[in-house]
C-alpha cells in the first residue's frame, strides 16, 4: 500500500503535539481530522517512512538533542548541510572508466572483441544506471545529470540523455569504432596519472561516508560480526536480470552472469560499494573456464546466492500496510527493540483481524440509549463516564475494585464478585488465602479478564459474546432525535464465538476497561449487546424499564443480567403467575437455576421482596449485597459453609465496599444458633443494615465485627 503524503504529514504533526504534551490540541485535531488505517502507528516506523534514520541518529549524538521529528527536519533544512550537495559522479565515473579499461586490456583490440566489450559495458551501465535511478527517486542523484555518459562520445551521450540515463545499444561499425577510440583515450589518461590513485581512493571513501550519512548506505561500519548483525540495514537495489537459457550464445550468457554478479555484490554488503575489480575478476574467471559446463555451474551458484539474499531482504523489511494502527502511540524506541516491537505489533494485528468488527450506527445507538437511559435524548452521568475497573492499592484490599462516585455500584459489585470467584476458587497459582487476597498486578488483571469474559459469555447464552471497544473517532454524525455526547458514536463492536476468543480480545483491550474513563460503560454495553436488546426487553416484566434508573443507580434488571445472564426484574426462583382478574394472567419472571455468585437484599428484611434459594445459596460463598440502594460484596473462604446446616456453625465473612473509601480489611465472625436471644433484645435501630442482610440467609445469626467499626 502506497504511503499517503497527507497521512504521513498528519502523523508528523501528531508526533510533535504528543512530544510537546499538547493533549487538547491533539484531541481537537483527532476530531477535525480523524485518524485512518493509513496513519503511522509508531515513531520508529514514522522515521523509516521519512527516510531520516541517519538524521535521527545524528540528533541523538549531540549534547542537547531535539525531541520531535518535525524539529529535526526543520533544523536540517535551516542549516542546509553542505555534504548533501556532494554527488557520487566522480567516484562512479572513475569506477566505470577502470572497468572498461580493464576489459579492453584483457583482450585483443579487434572489432569482434570490441563488440563484446561494448556489450559488457552496456550491461554494466544498465545495472548502474538502474541503481542511480532508484537513488535519484529519493533526491540523492540529479536525473538531469547522468553520471556515466562521460564515457561515451557526444552522439551516444545525447542519445543517453534522451533516454533518461540509459545507454542506447547500437551495433553499427561506426559506433563501435568511435567507442574503441573513446576507451583508448580513457586508458591513456589513466596511465598518465598513476599518482592520483591514492586521491581517487580517498574520494571514493568520502563518497561512501556521505552516502552512509544520507541513508543511501544505511548502517554504520561494524567493528565486530556481532555488531554488524545487530545494526545492519539492507538497501534495496533493483536489478533487471536478463533471461538466460542454456541454448543461448556464449556472449549473452556471460552478460547475464556479469549482471547477476553485480546484483549479488550489492545485496551482500551494505558497508562497501560494488567495485569494478570484482566484476572484471569474475568475468576473467568465466573466460578462463575450461568448458561451458563449469561456467554454468558457477552461474547456478550465483543465482542461488542471489535468491537467498532476496529472501533475506524480504524478511527484514516489513510491509507498511501490515502496521498496527488501532492506537496512535508515538513512542521513542531504541533500534535494538525494533524487531521485538514489530513481532508484538504484527501478532496483535493478526489476532484482531480474526474478529468481526462493526462500527456503531445511529439506529443501534438510539436503541441502546433507550434501554439503558430511557430515551435517546438522555446522556450518561459524569459518575458513569469517569468509572473504570481500577483496583485498590491498599495492602489488605488489593483484590478490591475502587468506585469513585455513586451510581454504577451494581456493575462494579457484580464484576467484583466474579473476580473473587476467579481469585479464591479458580486460581491455581497459590492455595495460601493470605496471598490470594493480596494478588499481584498481573494476577488480579488476569482474574478481571476471566471474570468479564464469563459474564459476557453467559449473557450471550454461551453461544457468542459482543465486546464494545472505544475506537477513538466518530463513526456517524448524529442527526434528528438523538443527543450526542461522544460515547456511543466512537464504539466498535467485536463479535466472538467462543469463550477463549472473548478472553483474548478483552486482554488485548484491557486498558480501556481497567484504566479507561469509559470502562464501566463499555462493559455494560457489551453485556446488553451480548444478550441482545430484544431479549433484554423480553426478560423484563415491563419492557419500558431501564437498566440505569434515577440518579444513575443500577436497577435490579442490570444486576441480574450480570449475575445470571438474564435481565429479569425479580430475585425469586423461577417465574410466578398472578391473576389480574377478568381472566388475565400477569407473568413475573424470576431467576432460573443456581448461580455461581448470589445476592442478599435488605428489602427482604423489610418484606418488600423475597430472594429465592437460587441466589441465597449460590455455587460459591460470594454474595452481592443490596443495602440502602447501594451494592457491595460479602464473601467467605470456605465453600463448606453453604452446605453445613449445624446450629453451632461459626465462620468468617469478609466485606468489601469500593465506595466507602475502605482502608482496612473488614472480617465478620458469624455464629449461627448461639446468640439469638441477645439479638432480639438489642435495639434494632442500632443494628447495622449489613447484619440484617446476613440474617436473611442465616436466621438469628450473631455477627462479631472483630474490633472494626460497624457500618451503619
Amino acid at each position: 500500500m502506497a504511503v499517503s503524503v497527507e497521512e504521513v504529514s498528519s502523523s508528523v504533526v501528531r508526533e510533535y503535539l504528543s512530544r510537546k504534551g499538547l493533549k487538547r490540541t491533539i484531541a481537537c485535531m483527532d476530531e477535525e481530522h480523524p485518524r485512518t488505517e493509513a496513519s503511522i502507528n509508531n515513531r520508529s516506523h514514522l522515521r523509516q517512512v521519512l527516510n531520516m534514520e541517519g538524521l535521527y541518529r545524528k540528533n541523538k549524538a549531540v549534547s542537547s538533542p531535539l525531541k520531535t521529528l518535525l524539529e529535526i527536519i526543520v533544523k536540517y533544512h535551516i542549516e542546509g548541510f553542505k555534504n548533501d550537495k556532494i554527488t557520487c559522479s566522480e567516484s562512479d565515473a572513475v569506477w566505470s572508466a577502470r572497468t572498461v579499461s580493464s576489459i579492453a586490456n584483457s583482450a585483443a583490440a579487434t572489432p569482434a572483441v570490441m563488440s563484446d566489450v561494448k556489450a559488457e559495458v552496456d550491461t554494466t551501465a544498465f545495472v548502474v544506471s538502474k541503481h542511480n535511478k532508484l537513488r535519484s527517486a529519493v533526491g540523492e542523484v540529479s536525473p538531469s545529470q547522468p553520471i556515466y555518459t562521460s564515457l561515451l562520445p557526444e552522439t551516444d551521450r545525447l542519445s543517453s540523455q534522451n533516454q533518461t540515463g540509459f545507454w542506447a545499444h547500437d551495433l553499427e561499425d561506426e559506433k563501435g569504432q568511435t567507442l574503441m577510440a573513446s576507451l583508448q583515450d580513457k586508458e591513456s589518461f589513466m596511465k598518465r596519472e598513476p599518482e592520483k590513485k591514492t586521491s581517487i581512493t580517498e574520494s571514493t571513501q568520502r563518497s561512501r561516508t556521505n552516502r552512509i550519512r544520507r541513508g543511501m548506505m544505511a548502517g554504520p561500519i561494524a567493528s565486530t560480526p556481532q555488531e554488524s548483525n545487530k545494526k545492519r540495514q539492507y538497501r534495496k537495489v533493483e536489478v533487471c536480470q536478463p533471461l538466460l537459457r542454456k541454448e543461448e550464445e556464449s556472449r549473452q550468457f556471460e552478460d547475464g552472469l556479469l549482471t547477476t554478479a553485480v546484483h549479488q555484490k550489492s545485496s551482500e554488503s551494505s558497508q562497501t560499494e560494488i567495485g569494478p575489480a570484482d566484476c572484471v575478476r569474475r568475468q576473467q574467471e568465466l573466460w578462463s573456464a575450461p568448458d561451458r559446463k563449469q561456467r554454468e555451474n558457477s552461474f547456478e551458484k550465483v543465482k542461488q546466492d542471489t535468491q537467498m539474499t532476496t529472501k533475506l531482504k524480504s524478511l527484514i523489511r516489513p510491509n507498511v500496510a501490515d502496521l498496527d494502527v488501532s492506537e496512535m502511540v508515538l513512542d521513542d524506541i531504541d533500534d535494538d527493540d525494533l524487531r521485538e516491537f514489530s513481532k508484538v505489533s504484527f501478532q496483535r494485528t493478526a489476532e484482531e483481524h480474526r474478529y468481526a468488527g462493526r462500527p456503531m450506527d445511529q439506529h443501534a445507538a438510539m436503541e441502546l440509549k433507550a434501554v439503558l437511559l430511557g430515551s435517546s435524548l438522555n446522556c450518561f452521568s459524569v459518575e458513569w463516564r469517569n468509572q473504570g475497573f481500577t483496583f485498590s492499592e491498599t495492602h489488605d484490599l488489593r483484590y478490591g475494585i475502587v468506585q469513585r462516585k455513586g451510581g454504577p455500584c451494581g456493575v462494579l459489585a457484580s464484576i467484583q464478585a466474579f473476580v473473587l470467584k476467579k481469585l479464591l476458587f479458580e486460581n491455581t497459582e497459590t492455595s495460601n488465602t493470605s496471598l490470594q487476597l493480596r494478588p499481584s498486578n498481573t494476577t488480579r488483571r488476569k482474574c478481571f479478564v476471566l471474570a468479564a469474559a464469563e459474564v459476557l459469555w453467559r449473557a450471550g447464552e454461551e453461544k457468542k459474546a459482543i465486546i464494545a471497544i472505544n475506537s477513538g473517532r466518530n463513526h456517524f454524525t448524529p442527526t434528528g432525535h438523538y443527543k450526542s455526547e461522544g460515547v456511543l458514536e466512537k464504539i466498535t463492536c467485536f463479535t466472538v464465538n467462543n469463550l477463549k476468543d472473548t478472553q483474548l480480545l478483552l486482554e488485548q483491550h484491557i486498558d480501556q476497561f481497567e484504566t479507561g474513563l469509559l470502562g464501566c460503560i463499555l462493559l455494560t454495553i457489551s453485556a446488553v449487546l451480548s444478550r441482545s436488546i430484544e431479549k433484554v426487553r423480553d426478560d423484563m416484566d415491563v419492557p419500558t424499564t431501564t437498566l440505569i434508573g434515577a440518579h444513575g443507580y443500577c436497577t435490579q434488571e442490570l444486576v441480574n443480567l450480570l449475575l445470571c445472564g438474564r435481565a429479569v426484574s425479580n430475585v425469586f426462583d423461577n417465574d410466578v403467575e398472578l391473576d389480574s382478574g377478568n381472566g388475565n394472567i400477569t407473568l413475573l419472571k424470576g431467576v432460573k437455576g443456581h448461580c455461581d455468585v448470589g445476592l442478599l437484599s435488605l428489602f427482604e428484611h423489610y418484606n418488600i421482596c423475597k430472594v429465592g434459594a437460587y441466589l441465597k445459596t449460590p455455587r460459591y460463598p460470594i454474595w452481592v449485597v443490596c443495602s440502602e440502594s447501594h451494592f457491595s460484596v460479602l464473601f467467605g473462604l470456605q465453600r463448606e459453609l453453604l452446605t453445613n446446616q449445624d446450629k453451632g456453625l461459626e465462620f468468617d465473612l469478609y466485606y468489601y465496599d469500593g465506595l466507602a473509601n475502605q482502608q482496612e480489611e473488614i472480617r465478620l465472625t458469624v455464629s449461627v444458633g448461639r446468640s439469638a436471644l441477645s439479638c432480639q433484645d438489642a435495639d434494632t435501630d442500632l443494628i447495622p443494615p449489613l447484619e440484617h442482610c446476613i440474617r436473611t440467609r442465616w436466621k438469628d445469626a450473631s455477627v462479631n465485627w472483630n474490633d472494626t467499626e460497624p457500618i451503619l
